[in-house]
């Protein structure tokens, strides 16, 4: 059968040459408009796309902006002409033209098949396909039918098990590839008449390599449908817009014009050689005589159900490369909860032990850039907001109700499928949960992490974190050792003194270019005379070497010490944290960043570097000097001779980088002072050679506790928390502790 005149015109629109120039000034219109948008677009895995195959791309389809936007990608990245195989219902006006001028094809168009199948015979073009049909918007694309997952879409006509119509044109193409090629050699009249029905001019112009369907992934982070610009000017510019319009333009707009997050990930090719090369199929393409496009041969219903094979296997590669992202995670674990209640620290400590467990699932998961750090903000003061975005949106659409620090559950939400076309504003948790639902090993784990008791939470949470620092501790001492500089292991190890009876916990930190070590006198008198459990932890660069320093920002030691205030926050029921010198500096920073602290103390807290003694200053007059003379801005890891007080656990070089990033620390906390509340006690050595008594007093009036003191000793020493001397400080704190942990409160100590 050859094509009937619609089928030859439609051909030949494609390939008129004002239809290559709409394709190119259409591209340069989309270029022009991602300026003026705001996504975020990462893409992963381009190598994937194989070099000189003709290709299908079968991707997820969650918004009109997808017809746009991942042709216009595909086409920057590969060089190709991309077309896409779109839902009639998108071809509606202005839009629908505006797609035709770019490439794109309805699903209703006619001889769109034979279009398609030209196109890749000759590799002049690739095209992009949408298996689910049309746009999912409540991304309910996964059912479990007899014990075992299934892809079935849910739409507003029902549902239906996604298209194989991207797999049978993979294969029809390899098919009529191999038989025009075949029948070249041994019918040339046949190859002759099949070149003709596709309007190909010769041989030559047929690919020599197979054909292919490349799984395409793409995630958006976060789903929010709010106004935005596109929605009022639609507003401002059209009467009674419908609720359905309205709904794709406030989600859709909001992901173009705030900063959305976009993840667009290639898969494995599945080259369709491979589908055709058995005896039934070969048989046919073998045959010597006239076989035409729509034409029934004895290998049809083998294709067919080869499709259905492919369909599946490309399903499960697209939605198994899912951007897993903090979202996912929280609307999850509030589907999997057993009950309506549970704290917010209780659902963060889930959500933070399911971000550890991703990289040890036996199928791999992709994880938002996000996830790819700590997620140590989880447990403490949600500094990245993921917490804190996710459930405003909860809240405000419904999902959950706030009842102090407990969250009550709208289970309705999660039972009573959403309405399909405003999902994406009224449902938008259901519609999160819904597109991590086909990753069944994330589904498995997360419900087992969302049944389990708050007591067994806790645990596995403090243990994770212990078990993580000595981790990193052994890995780092490894790699920076330097022998007759780093100390014995027992020195720079974090340690836990534990009393499984107190409900109190002190996070005790030590100060700068020390270890751990430098506070086990101080920790064993508070463990012995309070009964506490006290955890020091290891300021990452520190126990190690001087190296190991001279690379670490002091985020690096802020996040030491939100671990070891973790750790005690899931054993304790009370936490004070403490610390002496720059361990000091950051017990104040916890504690102007942390709202449920019992209390804090700082033992020759600096304020800034200025106020460091000559012990420090060669130090710093060398890198002013250094950086005006290479005329950079930037640290250098140089390093000065450094005399310490305590040589078995002091560092005898200090890296001048460090000394920028201690300032830095500095400069971030000291605005922030004023914001600490809790009781605080400062103290101070009036002769203390490095820290002046000056800025450790300038701190304490800084500080807006009502419940604060000022302690000035005179020890002719900075490291007045070992050696003579140090019982003082410690009964000290001992004293303060004891104020603070007794019933009765409300007297300044």
């Amino acid at each position: 059968m050859f094509l009937n005149e619609t089928g030859r015109t439609l051909i030949a629109k494609r390939y008129d040459p004002m239809n290559r120039y709409a394709y190119r000034t259409t591209s340069l219109a989309i270029k022009t408009f991602s300026g003026l948008t705001h996504p975020n677009i990462n893409i992963h895995d381009v190598s994937k796309i194989p070099s000189g195959n003709p290709v299908i791309f079968v991707l997820n389809h969650f918004t009109r902006a997808e017809t746009v936007l991942v042709p216009y990608h595909i086409n920057r990245l590969t060089g190709r002409t991309i077309w896409a195989l779109a839902s009639d219902e998108l071809f509606i006006g202005g839009f629908g033209r505006f797609l035709e001028s770019l490439g794109a094809v309805s699903t209703k168009s006619p001889d769109r098949d034979r279009l398609i199948v030209k196109t890749l015979l000759t590799n002049e073009a690739a095209w992009i396909i949408f298996p689910e049909g049309r746009m999912v918007k409540n991304k309910k694309i996964f059912e479990v039918i007899n014990d075992r997952g299934e892809f079935m879409i849910a739409s507003s006509a029902g549902k239906h098990p996604p298209h194989t119509g991207a797999a049978t044109l993979g294969m029809r193409t390899e098919f009529y590839r191999n038989r025009i090629l075949k029948m070249d050699k041994i019918y040339p009249d046949e190859a002759k008449r099949l070149l003709a029905l596709y309007q190909i001019d010769s041989i030559d112009a047929i690919s020599r390599k197979p054909a292919c369907i490349v799984p395409v992934n793409i995630t958006y982070y976060p789903i929010r449908a709010k106004e935005n610009l596109l929605s009022r000017l639609a507003k401002g510019v059209f009467e009674n817009l419908s609720d359905r319009t309205l709904e794709e333009l406030m989600a859709e707009g909001t992901m173009l014009f705030s900063g959305t997050d976009i993840d667009i990930r290639f898969g494995d090719p599945i080259f369709m050689d491979q589908y055709v090369n058995t005896d039934v199929i070969r048989k046919n393409i073998e045959l010597k005589a006239k076989i035409d496009f729509n034409d029934s041969i004895s290998a049809k219903h083998m294709m067919r159900l080869t499709a259905v094979h492919v369909m599946k296997r490309y399903m499960s590669a697209i939605y198994s490369m899912t951007t897993v992202n903090h979202d996912h995670i929280f609307a999850s674990l509030l589907k999997h909860l057993p009950g309506t209640h549970i704290t917010k620290d209780d659902l963060r400590a889930r959500a933070y032990l399911v971000t550890t467990r991703l990289a040890s699932l036996e199928t791999p998961t992709f994880k938002h850039s996000s996830l790819d750090k700590s997620q140590i903000h989880l447990l403490t003061d949600d500094c990245h907001n993921k917490f804190e975005n996710f459930l405003s949106i909860a809240l405000e659409t419904g999902t959950v109700k706030e009842d102090g620090n407990t969250l009550i559950k709208n289970e309705k939400i999660f039972s009573a499928p959403p309405d399909f076309h405003t999902a994406r504003i009224d449902n938008p948790v259901v519609v999160i949960a819904n597109e991590v639902e086909p990753l069944v090993e994330l589904q498995k784990t997360i419900h087992e992490i969302a049944v389990d008791t708050t007591e067994n939470i806790r645990h596995a949470v403090a243990k994770h974190i212990i078990q993580l620092a000595d981790f990193e501790f052994e890995r780092d001492y490894s790699r920076f050792f330097i022998e007759g500089e780093s100390k014995k292991k027992n020195v720079g190890r974090p340690f836990l003194l534990r009393n499984e009876n107190s409900p109190v916990g002190v996070v005790l930190i030590h100060g700068y270019m020390a270890a751990p070590m430098e506070v086990r006198a101080l920790a064993l008198h508070i463990h012995k005379n309070i009964g506490c459990n006290v955890y020091a932890p290891r300021l990452r660069g520190h126990g190690t070497s001087p190296n190991d320093l001279a690379t670490r920002p002091y985020t690096d030691w802020t996040e030491s010490v939100d671990e070891g205030y973790a750790i005690l926050k899931n054993m304790c029921e009370k936490v004070i944290v403490g610390g002496f010198s720059m361990g000091a500096g950051l017990a104040l920073e916890l504690a102007s960043r942390i709202d449920n602290l019992a209390g804090v103390f700082a033992i020759s807290p600096p304020m800034r570097l200025q106020d460091f003694s000559t012990r420090l200053v060669p130090a710093i007059n060398l890198w002013n000097r250094l950086m005006k003379k290479m005329n950079l801005d930037a640290p250098q890891k140089e390093f000065v001779k450094n005399i310490p007080e305590n040589p078995e656990i002091n560092y005898h070089s200090n890296p001048l980088s460090g000394i920028v990033e201690l300032e830095k620390l500095m400069d971030s906390t000291a605005p922030r002072l004023s914001r600490i509340k809790v009781p605080t006690l400062i103290i101070q050595s009036h002769s203390d050679p490095v820290v002046n008594p000056g800025g450790s007093h300038e701190i304490f009036k800084s500080i807006s506790s009502k419940q604060k003191e000022y302690l000035l000793v005179n020890i002719e020493r900075h490291g007045i928390i070992n050696g003579d001397g140090s019982e003082r400080i410690f009964h000290a704190v001992e004293d303060f502790m004891t104020w603070l942990l007794a019933d009765d409160r409300h007297t300044t100590p």
